[in-house]
């Protein structure tokens, strides 16, 4: 029986991106440039730059803050608005201020969690900074539920490295046949999980078609209603 649960944080239990769009959204009233562009256009554009600069963050090679303010000085240069050091810094104090006001848990997590806890211990996986998702966990009431936390920047290496995960299951006092994964990105959770040797569960709230070539998993559009989620990561083990 499953006796591990691994979870994603962000976009999985977190809302990350929904906080995202709010703090972008703030920082598109920065600037004339940005308030001349359409959000998507903006947004795709952000992310971009975020990729650019997020191994080296999650990595602990490059402080947060520095790539932050980086990340909005690279997004005004393609936009040629002559930037400064400080003009980058005051849009990505208004980023970092909203996204911490507006943080949140995914709808239906914490009470996934706890019906999770009579069962199984719970870990989770992030490629990201301790101190960012230890926060996050706190602020949303999960990290009360959480039995360990597994970051790239302290476990050294990211998902899909089975490296990572096997360095939670250490933690839980587990092994890959009594452990399920849940995750919303199928090359990091899914494809790492499997390179783990551990069952996966997608996170698939936006229905998007399974990778051509690839083998379904079992898969959760919503983590609500709670007991429908529960079976279907407690009775992984059978399939």
């Amino acid at each position: 029986m499953i006796k591990a649960v691994l979870f994603d944080l962000d976009d999985t239990l977190f809302d990350h991106r929904g906080c995202a769009r709010e703090a972008l959204a703030a920082v598109q009233g920065c600037h004339d440039r940005f308030r001349s562009m359409p959000f998507d256009a903006l947004e795709r554009a952000h992310a971009r730059f975020l990729e650019e600069l997020h191994a080296d963050v999650m990595l602990g090679r490059v402080p947060l803050e520095t790539a932050r303010i980086e990340r909005f000085r690279r997004l005004l240069a393609a936009m040629d608005v002559p930037s400064s050091e400080s003009l980058a810094a005051r849009i990505a104090t208004t980023y970092r201020d909203t996204y911490r006001t507006a943080r949140r848990a995914v709808a239906g997590a914490s009470a996934l969690l706890a019906a999770i806890k009579p069962f199984a211990r719970i870990a989770i996986v992030s490629n990201n900074l301790l101190e960012e998702q230890q926060e996050k966990l706190r602020t949303c009431g999960l990290d009360g539920f959480v039995d360990a936390l597994v970051v790239s920047e302290e476990a050294g290496t990211s998902k899909p490295d089975p490296a990572i995960f096997q360095v939670a299951l250490d933690r839980l006092q587990a092994w890959p046949g009594n452990a399920v994964m849940v995750g919303d990105s199928w090359a990091a959770d899914v494809m790492g999980a499997r390179a783990a040797g551990i069952r996966a569960i997608w996170f698939n709230p936006g229905g998007a078609l399974t990778p051509a070539g690839e083998p379904a998993v079992p898969e959760l559009r919503s983590l609500e209603p709670v007991d429908a989620a529960l079976r279907t990561i407690l009775d992984t083990y059978r399939d």
